[in-house]
């Protein structure tokens, strides 16, 4: 889409924007924590709560049957949003974390045996490695990483040839690094993964909402992402299975809803994705949801992508013009994040003082501590952008690390 796109407009949708924090009007650059809500998703949550609150697919009455017509109506459009064959293979979950945890507890305990390998890189959020690696003390596989190159964290993919045997049989990957910036190739890895084999998962918790995606071009078997990082609510997410993967994995967790037929001896579960959603879901969530995905793709993700990588790239080169600092991740066809550190400065006392100046900025190990070891470090500081941020926030932010470089003498 080559539409124009008034994006000051759209700021005006965020009323949590329009506030001060210590007298300062808010910067929000921590959109890779957790996004912003437009109002649009706000009162698609109040208009459940008040008019259709009922549990679903239980009812026979007119608010159970309102309300399960719009859950479902959320998981085609999840469908819609990532390009799934059908509907049937999105399933429910509280957000990518869990989404990654039910692929290792239905799949990885069916598939994996002693000596098989599972595939990551160094760069993986913790949600991506600690899953797997208590799914290979279960079952006696090992894990092992394709690595990272230096600050700019690309992967190394000389390696890939020599770490793609025959004993790995999963390849889980970030599509972009959340702490890095960087964009994997994703689809590349995936076609060489397939052609031996091997069953994909792709980590989209941080380009679902912020970049087209379209999981048949991926060709991953596995997509996991969350809601709060694209507009939607907290603590709904989805996973997408390929439906001929799905159909013969075990149950997720049992209870009522996903099931059949119940006796004393013995169960028959539903097919999926309704096998892996026990008990009551979150409801509300995906109706949020469902709101917050016609939010952005009447933007238009490839405009919120062409508009997060100028902002990125604009701060980058206004960083990289002082001195005394550490810049992280490529330093072209960056996604919509910096991190950085500034000498003698911890990550903690930037983002503390940063806040005085009424910038929101994240500090620590941002869930990759494996990948800050290997870089040497303890912690980076990330301003991540969304399209409601602006060139005139990042000079803002700008400003403010100068004077945090002033006040410790850098």
């Amino acid at each position: 889409m080559n539409r124009t796109v008034d994006w000051a407009k759209l700021r005006a949708d965020f009323p949590i924007l329009d506030q001060k924090v210590h007298g300062k009007p808010l910067i929000y650059f921590d959109n890779a924590a957790t996004s912003q809500k437009p109002r649009a998703v706000i009162q698609a949550l109040v208009n459940y709560y008040e008019r259709d609150n009922a549990n679903v697919h239980r009812g026979i009455h007119e608010l159970s049957m309102r309300a399960t017509t719009a859950f479902e109506a959320a998981r085609a459009r999840t469908a819609k949003f990532i390009n799934a064959r059908s509907a049937d293979e999105i399933i429910w979950t509280h957000g990518t974390t869990e989404g990654i945890n039910l692929v290792a507890s239905t799949w990885g305990a069916k598939h994996l045996q002693p000596g098989d390998v599972i595939l990551l890189t160094e760069a993986e959020h913790h949600s991506n490695i600690v899953p797997w690696q208590l799914l290979a003390q279960r079952t006696g596989a090992k894990v092992a990483y394709i690595p990272v190159t230096g600050d700019e964290g690309t992967l190394d993919l000389s390696k890939l040839d020599s770490l793609l045997t025959s004993q790995v049989k999963l390849l889980s990957l970030v599509h972009i690094s959340n702490s890095m910036g960087v964009v994997n190739p994703v689809a590349e890895l995936c076609a060489r993964a397939r052609k031996l084999g091997i069953v994909t998962l792709v980590d989209g918790a941080q380009s679902a909402g912020h970049m087209p995606v379209d999981v048949q071009a991926i060709g991953c078997d596995f997509f996991a992402f969350s809601g709060h990082k694209i507009c939607g609510p907290t603590g709904i997410g989805a996973l997408y299975g390929r439906q001929e993967i799905m159909e013969k994995l075990p149950p997720y967790q049992g209870g009522g809803e996903m099931i059949l037929t119940v006796g004393y001896d013995k169960t028959e579960f539903k097919s999926a994705p309704h096998r892996f959603e026990a008990g009551t879901p979150d409801i509300s969530g995906p109706i949020g949801l469902h709101t917050a995905m016609d939010y952005l793709d009447a933007i238009g993700r490839d405009n919120i992508w062409k508009h997060d990588q100028e902002l990125a790239n604009y701060a980058y080169d206004q960083l990289a013009a002082l001195q005394n600092i550490r810049l992280f991740g490529p330093k072209t066809g960056r996604a919509g994040l910096v991190s950085f550190l500034l000498k003698d400065v911890h990550a903690h006392d930037v983002v503390t003082l940063a806040d005085q100046g009424g910038v929101a900025l994240r500090g620590g190990h941002h869930c990759t501590q494996p990948l800050m070891h290997k870089l040497g470090v303890e912690s980076t500081a990330r301003a991540s952008f969304y399209f409601y941020n602006t060139k005139a926030e990042v000079d803002r932010f700008v400003e403010v690390v100068k004077e945090i470089q002033k006040f410790f003498g850098g």
